[in-house]
């Protein structure tokens, strides 16, 4: 082997391990946060359903089932959890009564806040020191992992 494509091994090598890293260190993080926060009645996963029905708030529930890639009945034990902890509330849509669309408490928008500040200041971090052509190729290798992941996920 030659000493570039060593090079290729070693970066794909770390930027595997790095992945896992930043995952497990980041699901850490937030639930450490979590329990000394006033929301300790939450986990991480009913955070980041928080913080998918607080980007887009009347979400309809299909929409966060499948970014979440959730089944019905998972988001739906789910959401029961959080509408009974006073963090989300449900809506009937004026326009199709079929559809439920979904939304945040007072409660729910205070948490969801302080969440996305955390992701705020840690997409900051990532990207100091980054001009625009770095955070477009960046933001290409992160689509490029999402595809990834709903191949593998759509099998």
């Amino acid at each position: 082997m030659n000493s570039t494509s060593d090079e290729i091994k070693d970066d794909y090598n770390f930027i595997s391990e790095a992945l896992i890293d930043i995952y497990d260190q980041i699901m850490r993080i937030e639930e450490s946060e979590i329990r000394k926060s006033r929301f300790k009645d939450i986990t991480a996963k009913e955070l980041h359903l928080i913080h998918t029905i607080g980007l887009h708030d009347r979400k309809i529930t299909s929409e966060v089932s499948r970014v979440l890639k959730l089944s019905k009945g998972t988001l739906t034990a789910n959401l029961n959890n959080l509408e009974k902890k006073g963090y989300i509330i449900r809506m009937i849509n004026q326009q199709d009564r079929r559809i439920i669309n979904l939304g945040l408490t007072s409660k729910g928008r205070l948490l969801y806040r302080a969440h996305y500040a955390f992701h705020r200041q840690l997409v900051e971090s990532c990207l100091k020191g980054f001009d625009g052509s770095d955070i477009r190729k960046m933001r290409q290798a992160l689509v490029n992992v999402e595809k990834f992941i709903d191949e593998v996920s759509s099998k």
